[in-house]
């Protein structure tokens, strides 16, 4: 690869770019309530920060392979951060972007083919499939901190919901890429010390991994339980169970509004 097919290889693409600025003008709107009905601002807003995390959380898997010897991400646009660079569209924006519409759920889907035989050792397979989570364990991080921190005097309380339902979006993707499932980064993290015949008998089902997932979160015992442990987790980080929810109902603007979260706008 020559110096300039590398250098047009790692360049920012305009198509995140424009991604971030949405993103930056819909949180301004909502910041300032722009709108006399904020919902579409919110809408907009954390579509726009979920796609932005999704676009990292793919360049977190590419850039630590690129370091572990897979060369070839730079070529493929791996590391331009452009969604349409990435192997299964479908799988990395539109089908996370449904699962927050219809159910409030991160959860992001395998998108960059990291050519594992330029890589030698476990511990690197293990790491560059952790490296997309964790992206999303540092998104939580950050949008949480106002809320631990105690460092919302002044903050609207349209954007503090918008920003509590962001958290509870990463924190759903951290957890549930981490469960090792075929088709998930956590399985992927423990496939390299696997043995080669149960690594051949699972490859059949990684496509339906995520799906399955999701499926299962539908089951209603099932779908209690697992957001009776997130709640917990974010109330220990500040973000209390009614912001979250305002989040939620705000984000869904085609729907009556609950009177509850509008009163305290």
């Amino acid at each position: 690869m020559n110096t300039a097919t590398a250098a047009a290889g790692r360049r920012v693409s305009p198509v995140f770019l424009g991604i971030v600025a949405v993103m930056a003008v819909s949180g301004w709107a909502v910041w300032v309530r722009f709108a006399s009905t904020p919902g579409i601002a919110v809408f907009l807003f954390v579509t726009t920060a979920w796609i932005v995390s999704l676009c990292l959380h793919e360049y977190a898997h590419a850039r630590t392979a690129l370091h572990s010897g897979d060369i070839t991400v730079t070529a493929k646009g791996y590391l331009t951060l452009n969604p349409f660079a990435y192997t299964h569209a479908l799988l990395s924006i539109v089908l996370p972007v449904l699962f927050v519409i219809m159910g409030g759920i991160g959860l992001p889907g395998g998108a960059v083919f990291i050519e594992r035989g330029r890589i030698s050792g476990r511990w690197k397979h293990s790491l560059i499939s952790a490296a997309g989570p964790l992206m999303n364990v540092l998104f939580a991080f950050l949008c949480t901190a106002p809320f631990w921190l105690h460092a919302l005097d002044g903050v609207p309380v349209v954007f503090q919901y918008a920003l509590g339902f962001l958290a509870l979006l990463q924190v759903t993707a951290a957890i549930l890429n981490f469960v090792p499932v075929p088709g998930l980064d956590g399985y992927g993290v423990i496939e390299p010390w696997l043995s080669y015949r149960i690594r051949r008998q699972v490859e059949p089902f990684a496509p339906f991994g995520l799906i399955a997932v999701f499926g299962i979160l539908w089951i209603p015992e099932v779908n209690h339980v697992f957001f009776d442990a997130i709640h917990s987790l974010l109330r220990a980080l500040g973000v209390s169970d009614f912001t979250t929810y305002c989040g939620f109902d705000t984000y869904r603007f085609w729907r009556s509004a609950d009177q509850a979260c509008t009163a305290g706008l």
